[in-house]
């Protein structure tokens, strides 16, 4: 381990910070070239390292060694930043990403004219680490956990990503959060939970999930768990920080980390030539020994060196996976963004006279169960979700059968305003029968108007029964309307919720169902936790980006 640690601590000298690497002219070269190469900061150092071999063959009077290598470490979302907008001229020759993904998405962005690929000079799997403590304390102090086992962990067990949309460990790590959560009874219930879970502990590069890990110091709540690559993880423990990480692999493999050497379109010929001796180099058996002790893998996902002493990581190969394209990675950020967009809900609930009947098994009515339960959907949604209470019944509100309880406003000035005791104490009206219709034209309609963008516009209708106003408007009218104020550009489902044996799900599925929405039920409302993710996760993606979703 000792071994492990010096070889990983000389690797990564200069981890930090634009390190030049300039090589010494040879007596038996002249005017040799410069070959700028942007590399990401965690595996530049190394090819620092290789770099110098260029300049001693060259002192050593070597012919091929004729060029000189300079090499940044740079942040690759700066790189493909400036290779998106540039105009200088002032560009590396050579950029080498953490991973292609990085590499097709700066292309579709404009970074450079026609098809461009690199060759891999080295891997690194994409893992869930823990500490050992944390593993003990979950129960793993013998065994390594699956993702399937860390992502079961009770929501007190922070889990923690780097931003997807930023960095590929995250994105790669979106695959095996989605690949995982597939397994499951309810798929996109489990998805939205999971990405909602982690998004609270999502920050933007991998090193600042480092810097939150119990026993780093940090002033913040720890995190438990982080997404990582393999490498990192080795390096962490290297250094000795008192505290060392189990790695938990994906099954199946997600993409991992696999550096593309890229020559970019605009390299000149000289230069040209220069990168393609340079990679000769880096694929030579001197350097991907160099890669392999410290701590990558193949570019093939194979172990290189002895790991015979360390259970933190696994020793067997990890195949490498086909590199997503960027559909896939545009429908999974997509998701992503979709889990953590706040929403604008309406939810409107059913308090005739029927929610006072007994729920069987219980001392408790219809309607105490259900108001507990809304009281826990309010811990559901994001602060700044805008959110309304509307109750109804018939003749609620003079000839009205509707009444608002909470206005529409953010959920953080709700519960700041004493909304759970507020919704506690709803109690059904005696003799009141179910004004559905009414109520869900009404609730449409205003949110219609009211529709914002950037957020998921829900309708909830929280019932245990049918419509019973016949004073009303009738099924096929309401559905007309809702037919009329549909705008696929701008969805606004409603999801129905039936609770207790008495509801009529055919009417809830004819009303969501027009509108893009979908309808649950469930003899039990406590459950509505449940209910709430797999309903949100229908509607993770908002047009213009996907479809509205289908039921």
């Amino acid at each position: 381990m000792v071994l492990i640690g010096l070889l990983v601590v000389v690797a990564l000298v200069g981890w930090l910070g634009v390190t030049l690497v300039r090589g010494w002219v040879g007596p038996s070269c002249e005017n040799p070239v410069t070959l700028d190469v942007a590399a990401t900061p965690e595996i530049a150092p190394l090819v620092e390292q290789f770099g110098k071999r260029v300049a001693d063959d060259q002192a050593a009077g070597d012919e091929n060694a004729c060029y000189r290598v300079a090499v940044a470490a740079e942040d690759s979302t700066s790189v493909a930043e400036a290779l998106t907008v540039s105009d200088s001229g002032a560009l590396p020759d050579v950029w080498i990403p953490e991973s292609t993904m990085v590499l097709r998405r700066a292309q579709a962005k404009g970074a450079f004219d026609g098809q461009v690929s690199g060759t891999s000079i080295a891997s690194s799997p994409v893992v869930l680490a823990l500490t050992d403590d944390t593993a003990g304390a979950l129960g793993w102090p013998d065994k390594t956990p699956t993702w399937a086992d860390v992502l079961a962990t009770p929501a007190e067990t922070a889990i923690g990503i780097p931003d997807p949309a930023r960095d590929p460990v995250g994105t790669s790590a979106m695959f095996g959060v989605r690949t995982t959560t597939q397994t499951t009874p309810d798929p996109d219930a489990a998805l939205t939970s999971t990405l909602r879970r982690i998004s609270a502990n999502t920050r933007p590069l991998a090193a600042d999930l480092y810097a939150r890990l119990p026993g780093a110091g940090s002033p913040d709540e720890p995190i438990d768990v982080i997404a990582t690559t393999e490498h990192d993880l080795l390096k962490h423990n290297a250094a000795e920080s008192g505290y060392e990480l189990v790695a938990t692999y994906s099954e199946p493999a997600v993409p991992s980390m696999d550096y593309p050497y890229t020559v970019l379109p605009q390299t000149a010929p000289a230069e040209r030539d220069a990168a393609l001796k340079f990679l000769g180099r880096l694929l030579d058996e001197t350097s991907v020994r160099a890669l392999a002790d410290a701590g990558y893998r193949a570019a093939d996902g194979r172990v290189l060196r002895d790991r015979s002493q360390d259970r933190r990581t696994g020793a067997e190969q990890v195949d490498r996976t086909e590199v997503p394209d960027n559909d896939a990675v545009d429908a999974l950020l997509n998701q992503w963004a979709g889990a953590n967009l706040a929403a604008r809900v309406q939810v409107l609930m059913d308090v005739s006279g029927s929610m006072a009947q007994e729920v069987p098994g219980t001392d408790l009515d219809r309607m105490t169960v259900t108001t507990r339960a809304a009281v826990l959907g309010l811990g559901l949604f994001k602060p700044d979700t805008k959110l309304s209470y509307t109750l109804f019944s018939t003749n609620l509100d003079g000839d009205r059968d509707y009444r608002e309880l909470l206005p529409m406003k953010p959920v953080r000035d709700h519960l700041a305003a004493g909304a759970r005791e507020q919704v506690a104490a709803i109690k059904a009206v005696p003799g009141g029968a179910t004004g559905l219709y009414d109520t869900v034209l009404a609730a449409y309609r205003s949110g219609r108007a009211d529709w914002e963008p950037g957020r998921l516009n829900l309708v909830i209708i929280m019932t245990d029964g049918r419509n019973e106003d016949g004073n009303g408007i009738s099924r096929d009218d309401l559905l007309a309307e809702l037919d009329k104020l549909q705008d696929p550009r701008r969805p606004l489902p409603i999801v129905g919720v039936g609770i207790g044996p008495d509801v009529d799900k055919a009417e809830l599925d004819a009303l969501s169902a027009a509108t893009g929405g979908k309808a649950f039920a469930t003899a039990d409302p406590t459950k509505i936790s449940d209910i709430f993710y797999a309903a949100l996760g229908k509607f993770l993606c908002q047009p213009p980006n996907c479809k509205a979703p289908a039921n």
